[in-house]
């Protein structure tokens, strides 16, 4: 006996991917949703086996492996990067994350935030997402813009290029367009859209800067994220070549393609930190010899007064002569 809410996966796929029910037709139909893969499919109740608890099946298992060890290379790298250099402010690029699917989006939040990229999500279904995308941008002013949910290609589709082929591919395709009414250059706002089997040479078409799926395929639910996560952490003044932004996503360049572009991360200047009230620049472990540090805080005003007076220099008035002499060279004096 199957219900909603059970946890399933399907005989004649070789329980490929993790399902849950979402609906169950009085034909013993049942309706599937994906659990790490981006799919709705519908399958009947004689195929199904329940899942007993399991997490994901094998193959999703050795994928979340692949998720866990992108995401602590690339925490890694970002340490080894900022080793014994000067810490400075940065501003990463920040994503509005529109899903038509709101299971999907809060687990794409919840790897966006572990990867420390600033992000605002809307749950808004394929069908509104044209109508809302306007107001959505108009409010939070990303630098990178995701559209994605679900989609499909029919099973007997006749052309592959037609977009009455797909199940949600014009919405986001008119929502692409939408956006790009509004940014239209492609510097001010990077865009992302599609999800599984999606009509991947309209929607680049219509705008986007990155798209699925090439080869009209699952994508898995964070390959967003992945591409997401380089094309904000890529300086502004360097291009991301298409390989590069794809490396850490599960599905590639099979799933997932579009062009190069101009990252969004700005770094600032040398990070400051409050001390007893006063402003401290944090410097590296540098220390000049011919300055002596003293504690101004713990001393009275007279010791203050006479370690100012010291000079910095102790050079004779010969010995300064001659130093001078040395960086001027024969350079001759303005008169």
């Amino acid at each position: 006996m199957f219900n909603i809410g059970d946890y399933v996966v399907r005989l004649s796929y070789g329980k490929d991917i993790l399902f849950r029910i979402t609906y169950i037709s009085p034909s013993q139909i049942a309706r599937l949703k994906g659990i790490s893969y981006r799919v709705i499919a519908d399958a009947p109740i004689r195929d199904l086996e329940l899942a007993d608890g399991m997490r994901f099946t094998n193959q999703e298992t050795n994928i979340m492996n692949t998720v866990q060890q992108n995401i602590e290379r690339i925490m890694r790298e970002r340490e080894e990067n900022k080793k014994g250099k000067l810490p400075r402010f940065q501003k990463t690029g920040t994503v509005l994350h529109i899903d038509g699917d709101a299971f999907y989006l809060n687990l794409c939040l919840k790897y966006y935030k572990i990867l420390d990229i600033p992000a605002i999500g809307e749950h808004v279904m394929e069908s509104e997402q044209p109508k809302k995308v306007r107001y959505l941008i108009e409010k939070y002013s990303p630098d990178i813009l995701v559209l994605t949910g679900h989609d499909s290609l029919n099973k007997h589709y006749k052309d592959l290029y037609d977009v009455n082929e797909y199940r949600n591919s014009n919405y986001f395709i008119e929502s692409v367009k939408r956006a790009r009414a509004i940014k239209p250059s492609m510097d001010d706002l990077v865009i992302f859209a599609g999800a599984c089997q999606s009509y991947f040479e309209g929607i680049l078409t219509a705008g986007a800067d990155f798209a699925a799926s090439p080869g009209r395929v699952l994508i898995h639910a964070l390959d967003p994220v992945f591409i997401v996560e380089k094309v904000a952490q890529c300086p502004f003044h360097k291009v991301l070549f298409i390989e590069e932004a794809l490396e850490n996503t599960i599905t590639k360049l099979n799933g997932l393609g579009g062009y190069e572009i101009i990252g969004k991360c700005r770094r600032g200047g040398p990070v400051v930190e409050e001390q007893k009230g006063k402003n401290k620049v944090i410097k590296p472990n540098v220390k000049l010899d011919f300055i002596k540090e003293f504690d101004s805080d713990n001393m009275t005003d007279e010791e203050i007064e006479r370690e100012l007076s010291k000079p910095i220099f102790t050079d004779t008035e010969q010995e300064f002569e001659q130093r001078m002499m040395h960086y001027t060279g024969n350079t001759m004096p303005l008169k």
